[in-house]
């Protein structure tokens, strides 16, 4: 059964505004009280957070679907519907979020650490929010905002001082029992280990992590075995131990080409260059394997790799060897850079920036982009003509329809707004008229539809009035 998982894919979803109500106060004596519709409540974000109690991605292998929960819609009376509550998700230290294109979207290190990856949508609002002096009794509401959905991956870095690296079977495992309180699994057959280990060693003065990272072959680098799952567990790794088994019971291996391999593994993997290394000479208990240390150790140092010979099993040189690594790791921490508090910047937009673009494409086509035309167009009912007129009005005070003009655009083009995905494409009729002095019934707009049959009735009707009463002026009744 599968405890330990360093990469996922995860759907995330933030959770929905709610919308707007459009609501009109009734009590006795005060039938039509004025507009109280209350506003929508704003949908839930999607977060990640590092939890130093969190050290595996298991819980999002078996629930790749994550949704925050959404607003509530408001209601009469000027009440406001509840805010979609946050789906706080925890992450182990040392976590990469990418997006689906494996763009990095935060590389999450150090407890505490945030990343809001899904933007909650906000509440519509009601209409008396929506009421001027213009518009004293709005027949309509905003719409709540979707919440933002993408698909990310997860990927775990161990955050670990030393990383012991080697061939399978090689003694990272027992190195890292017996120098750290750490308890992995311990066999004599190749890929023991199937994931990282992590212990935590005290020498003198000196607390440093040490992390045994799974058997490296030949290939590791290009997917082969296990090395390309873990080969990232090596990058935040300050120092690099090579484990090289000096009592192998394979007649085609020597230490001296297994150190090669795996120097060859992390050159490929890339960005491993700068690391301190050391080379750790185990099972040197065994009379054969201290032979072959004795024959290889001068070459190891002429190539300018500190050499320790040590036992797990008789815990030989551990002590020197715990020494040597807490001098690096300190040297190491020391060259750091020192962390500085992240501060937050506020850039505000400039203030007469219109914030939307018209493009031509074909077929006489004019696309408009921008933040604030799109939100507008998600936010507005269009079974409300009303609304639709309402965001007719709002888009020809931001100036798209004088920036159509300028591109071009005459009656009838058509005009997408929003991305080519999910766009609403309506036919455009300049020099419409704006205000609320266009308005009729309650929900209706008359510049968006054409003439009712209703209301040619009732001009008809006006109409024979008039000429009855203008016969009735025009009578004398003392004439012939």
């Amino acid at each position: 059964m599968t405890t330990f998982v360093d990469r996922v894919e995860l759907h995330v979803a933030a959770g929905n505004g709610g919308h707007g109500c459009a609501s009109v106060h009734r009590e006795k004596f005060k039938p039509l009280g004025g507009p109280d519709g209350g506003n929508g409540g704003r949908g839930g974000d999607v977060i990640f957070v590092v939890d130093p109690d969190v050290t595996t991605l298991l819980d999002y292998h078996h629930g790749p679907q994550r949704k925050a929960t959404n607003g509530r819609p408001g209601e009469g009376g000027n009440r406001s519907g509840q805010d979609g509550k946050d789906l706080v998700l925890p992450v182990p230290d040392g976590t990469v979020v990418l997006d689906s294109k494996g763009e990095v979207l935060a590389d999450m290190v150090g407890a505490g650490t945030t990343f809001i990856a899904g933007q909650g949508g906000r509440g519509g609002l009601g209409n008396a929010a929506l009421a001027s002096a213009r518009r004293k009794a709005p027949g309509f509401a905003l719409l709540g905002e979707p919440g933002e959905a993408r698909d990310v991956v997860l990927e775990l870095k161990t955050v670990a001082d030393v990383a012991l690296v080697g061939y399978p079977s090689a003694g990272k495992s027992s190195l890292i029992s017996v120098l750290s309180a750490a308890k992995p699994k311990i066999a004599d057959y190749p890929f023991t280990t199937l994931v990282p280990n992590l212990g935590v060693v005290t020498a003198g003065g000196s607390v440093y992590t040490i992390a045994d990272v799974p058997g490296l072959i030949p290939g590791a680098s290009e997917g082969k075995g296990l090395g390309l799952e873990f080969l990232r567990h090596v990058e935040r790794c300050s120092v690099l131990v090579h484990v090289l088994d000096c009592a192998t019971l394979e007649t085609d291996r020597d230490p001296v080409s297994d150190l090669d391999v795996i120097e060859d593994e992390l050159k490929q993997y890339g960005g491993l260059d700068d690391r301190p290394r050391l080379v750790v000479l185990n099972k040197t208990d065994i009379p054969e394997g201290k032979d072959l240390a004795d024959i290889i150790r001068p070459d190891l140092e002429e190539r300018g790799f500190p050499v320790f010979e040590v036992s797990a099993v008789s815990r030989q040189g551990l002590k020197d060897l715990s020494y040597a690594l807490a001098r690096l790791v300190d040297e190491a921490r020391a060259a750091r850079p020192a962390e500085e508090t992240t501060r937050v910047v506020i850039r505000p937009k400039a203030v007469n920036e219109a914030g939307f673009t018209v493009t031509r494409e074909e077929d006489n086509l004019f696309r408009v982009r921008g933040e604030k035309p799109e939100r507008w167009v998600r936010q507005t009912d269009f079974n409300n003509d009303e609304a639709v007129g309402y965001l007719a009005d709002r888009l020809n005070r931001l100036g798209v329809e004088d920036e159509l003009l300028k591109a071009g655009a005459r009656e009838g083009d058509g005009v997408a707004i929003g991305p080519e995905d999910n766009a609403v494409v309506f036919d455009w009729e300049p020099t419409m008229i704006t205000g609320a002095e266009m308005l009729g019934r309650r929900g209706e707009d008359h510049r968006m539809e054409a003439v009712r049959p209703a209301e040619l009735r009732r001009r008809d009707r006006e109409a024979e009035r008039d000429e009855a009463l203008g016969e009735y002026r025009d009578f004398d009744p003392f004439e012939g």
